[in-house]
């Protein structure tokens, strides 16, 4: 093509040529450019016969991505791929090899589930093999619940015997000798509690065990012990265990003209089918017919109103009543003979008029012109990446995942995942894949909450009746003397447990004391991160990668709550349509939160802002009581408590739903155990050799919020605070002062104010100090309030107090007493008389901090940053007018104090 073009006939030929020698000389290389570049594709991509380039992992992959199909063509695929010995030949093409005989055809022609049976290998020498081939535990059989699922394992059961220090129930099962009489029910039907054997008078059972003593003013107390939303009850949907809060209901009845709600109230008539939910429960647009609209090619539109039917159109017979059905110059106008009708792609003619149309991974934008369908906006496309083509779309795998070539699904590669989960007295796994069922830790009190270490194969669970959190490798848990107690004091009732694997940090929540905490894996370092406007807190999980732990409170006020897991930057995730979210988890590979909410029956997600809702399923018979969720590859898992048993969904869908195991003991938490559910990442208080990030006690990772983020922050155990070069551990100085001197500080405070002259007027709000008032005030809701305080008259003395109309000691102990509560006032000192303003404007706000080079990055970080949270304080050393304050600080980051 070149010499053509140059007409060169010899190497003396003489060039005859219309352009000039500059330009002959530029177009050379561009010619030259553009040749090689359209017959030149990368090395790992894959040249398709029209020249176009695709990534060379598509080829052969059963899905043609080449506009000519070369990349798919039989000439492109004859060489069969040799698979190594991890995988399983299915013909030509490679998947994992424990996919074979799983139960599900990972093969498009169904090789890898061939000749399972006569392959399917026996149960190991202490397992019991049911007639459906599942291996259960020894201690699973003959114990009263048809674990098999098939009755196997209940069948030519004599009566149990049980050994000498356990106590046989009426019910026929065994506990332990100490678990009788200790007001807690351990027996299904309670007869280890019954008042004639545990004394006290007459009768079969003690009344049952409580969680707290009393309920709150807005609570109410079930038969069963448990508190309940006081708005709940007669609701026609039962909370209580015992259903007690929908005992002895007045029936509601509804007038003639009204129309009756699902929960039983009464709306106006009209108000039905309307197309706005009026019923809580949205039960007066269920079922409701919406008028068929008069649209498509099957219908035509009348110019009167009219819908008639599309055939009748240019037939000659007039069915319109206004003859608009029959127009002589239209019936017989081809509209798409003339510039394609205006379309930019098809156009289909109509009796009457034209309509244009696209193909296949397009749409219309404007009627006549088509755009690119981004299928990847539907988060249901791909089962985990999603990239947009040209009228099409690819799904792909996470580094780790393997696409299914039949169903199209990421299916995790290496060992097969188990769950774990807790079943009040026991914890037990169940393999994914080959589905034994196995158990793991026996002889628990109430196991309520459990997490996991994947790579040192340990796990962490919390006995809610023994107020203790324990450890154990899992191959040592079935022997009680390998239990290690890691927290054995200050929990009052352990709700939720979340374990930072890469930081080696434990955290948990506390309904008990309404607190969040963590401590050192170990548990020899502990403190209280969270301890304000906490309600009813019961989930809590970690995301180390990003430096955020989540959790549910399904207080008074519902709701699903993020910070960053040193405690800074909290926020609220989900508030609306929301009433007890129980159990939440995160998909770290989707970066999404699951939670399923016990009132409403739901399973929703969300992402981690709280944005892209999406319901996954709603189903008051499918999810009774939820309680605990996980999510891996494509399937949703959750306990439930009142069906006591374990199911698994779609995650996408909400389709599929599979028991996994039934007749369970109060089932409360569940994961998955599996090394892709805790991705490795670097320890960031662990780098570059320093142990413990140089922190004198514990070690936090910090919220990645931005690039100048940093990446941990230290912190200190209740009651200390952090030196100035934020490492290191002192005595809280105002912690110390208010805990010591309590005694005292009434007494202090009123004789230095009797001493003082009473004659000296105070000073007026407008009078002109030599310093302008002091505003200090806390930016976390985290952390505890801050005081106002300590005047220095020769000698530094505290002064709490606020003087309402001379009534001093009443209001130095109102003060002292409800000092975490109240927000922090400025108060500004001019001895002898003092007076208290509350700063409102920008003159009163003081902003300490410290830029390091990073001035205009002002992020400001609620709460004292480096291990300074709820039990910490702020020192304030006020002299007549003068205030020396210190506040620890990110390089980089502005405090704003403002009230």
């Amino acid at each position: 093509m070149l010499l053509s073009l140059l007409n060169i006939s010899g190497v003396n030929s003489v060039v005859e040529c219309k352009l000039s020698c500059s330009v002959y000389m530029a177009l050379i290389p561009i010619l030259c450019f553009s040749f090689f570049l359209k017959n030149t594709c990368a090395p790992s991509e894959f040249a398709c016969a029209n020249g176009q380039c695709v990534p060379g992992r598509w080829r052969c992959d059963g899905e043609p991505e080449c506009p000519d199909g070369s990349d798919e063509a039989d000439a492109t695929c004859t060489v069969k791929q040799t698979c190594p010995p991890e995988k399983f030949d299915c013909g030509g093409k490679c998947v994992s090899l424990s996919w074979r005989c799983d139960g599900e055809k990972d093969c498009e022609n169904g090789e890898d589930e061939a000749d399972c049976a006569a392959d399917a290998r026996s149960c190991s020498a202490g397992e019991f093999q049911c007639r459906n081939r599942k291996c259960l535990a020894p201690v699973y059989v003959c114990d009263g619940d048809d674990d098999c699922g098939d009755g196997s394992d209940e069948e030519k059961c004599s009566p149990p015997t049980c050994g000498p220090h356990e106590f046989r129930c009426n019910s026929s099962e065994c506990v332990p000798q100490p678990w009788i009489c200790d007001g807690d029910p351990d027996c299904a039907d309670g007869s280890d509690e019954w008042v004639g054997r545990c004394g006290g008078g007459s009768g079969r059972l003690a009344p049952p065990p409580t969680r707290r003593l009393q309920c709150g003013a807005g609570e109410f107390r079930c038969g069963s012990g448990e508190c309940v939303k006081l708005a709940w009850r007669c609701d026609r949907d039962p909370d209580c265990k015992d259903k007690s809060d929908e005992a002895d209901c007045p029936l509601l009845t509804c007038r003639p003209d009204e129309f009756q709600c699902g929960d039983g109230s009464c709306i106006h008539g009209i108000k039905q089918c309307n197309k706005i939910h009026d019923c809580l429960d949205k039960s007066d647009e269920a079922g409701c017919v919406n008028a068929t609209k008069c649209e498509g090619p099957l219908k035509f539109l009348c110019r009167n109103g009219e819908c008639i039917d599309g055939s009748k159109v240019c037939d000659n017979v007039k069915d319109c009543k206004d003859r608009s059905d029959e127009p002589k110059k239209e019936c017989s106008l081809n509209e798409c003979l003339l510039n394609n009708g205006g379309c930019s792609h098809i156009c289909v003619d109509r009796p009457i008029g034209y309509e244009c149309q696209c193909p296949a991974g397009y749409k219309l934008l404007d009627k006549r012109t088509c755009g690119d369908i981004d299928e990847c906006e539907n988060p249901d496309a791909c089962s985990q990446i999603c990239i947009n083509l040209k009228g099409d779309f690819k799904c792909e795998c996470h580094q780790g995942y393997e696409m299914d070539p039949v169903s199209k699904t990421c299916k995790a590669e290496g060992k097969s995942p188990y769950l774990m989960f807790t079943n009040r007295h026991e914890i037990r796994r169940i393999d994914l894949v080959k589905r034994d069922y196995t158990q793991v830790v026996p002889t628990q009190k109430n196991a309520v909450a459990i997490d996991i270490n994947v790579a040192a194969n340990r796990m962490y669970w919390c006995d809610r009746f023994q107020h203790k959190i324990y450890s154990a490798y899992i191959h040592e848990a079935s022997d009680p003397s390998r239990h290690v107690t890691l927290i054995d004091s200050h929990l009052h009732s352990p709700e939720g447990l979340a374990l930072d694997w890469v930081q080696h940090n434990l955290y948990w929540t506390d309904s008990g004391d309404r607190t969040i905490s963590v401590a050192s894996a170990d548990g020899s370092r502990r403190r209280v991160l969270i301890s304000t406007d906490l309600s009813e807190p019961r989930a809590i999980a970690v995301d180390p990668e990003r430096g955020f732990m989540y959790w549910s409170d399904w207080g008074i006020r519902a709701r699903i709550e993020k910070a960053g897991m040193n405690g800074v930057d909290r926020q609220v995730l989900v508030s609306d349509d929301i009433e007890w979210p129980n159990g939440i988890t995160l998909d770290v590979v989707g970066k999404r939160l699951y939670w399923v909410d016990s009132k409403l029956h739901l399973i929703c997600s969300v992402d981690l802002n709280g944005a892209h809702r999406r319901v996954i399923l709603s189903s008051s018979e499918r999810l009774g009581h939820p309680y605990a969720l996980a999510v891996f590859e494509d399937r949703v898992y959750w306990t439930d408590r009142e069906k006591e048993a374990v199911y698994s969904a779609n995650r996408l869908t909400g389709q599929d739903v599979t028991s996994l195991a039934e007749h369970l003991n109060d089932p409360h938490d569940i994961v998955v155990f599996h090394e892709l559910s805790q991705p490795a990442a670097p320890d960031s208080c662990n780098l570059s050799g320093v142990t413990n990030g140089g922190c004198d006690f514990l070690c936090l990772r910090a919220p990645q919020i931005s690039e100048h983020s940093p990446k941990y922050t230290c912190a200190c155990p209740d009651g200390e605070e952090l030196s100035p070069d934020t490492r290191q551990c002192v005595p809280g100085k105002l912690i110390t002062l208010l805990t010591s001197q309590s005694d005292s500080m009434a007494e202090t405070t009123l004789s230095s104010l009797l001493t003082s002259s009473p004659e000296e007027p105070a000073v007026s709000s407008n009078t002109t100090a030599e310093h302008s008032p002091t505003q200090v005030s806390s930016t976390t809701p985290d952390s505890l309030s801050n005081l106002s305080h300590h005047c220095k008259c020769g000698s530094v003395f505290p002064i709490v107090a606020t003087v309402v109309f001379g009534v001093v000691c009443a209001g130095v102990y109102l003060v002292y007493r409800n000092w975490r509560r109240n927000s922090t006032k400025s108060m500004n000192f001019d001895n002898p008389v003092y007076r208290k303003t509350t700063g409102e404007t920008e003159e009163d706000e003081i902003h300490i901090g410290r830029t390091d080079g990073l001035a205009g990055h002002h992020h400001t970080y609620p709460g004292p940053v480096v291990g300074m949270t709820e039990d910490d304080s702020r020192n304030t050393v006020t002299a007549g007018s003068r205030t020396d304050t210190w506040l620890p600080s990110y390089a980089g980051t502005e405090w704003h104090l403002a009230s």
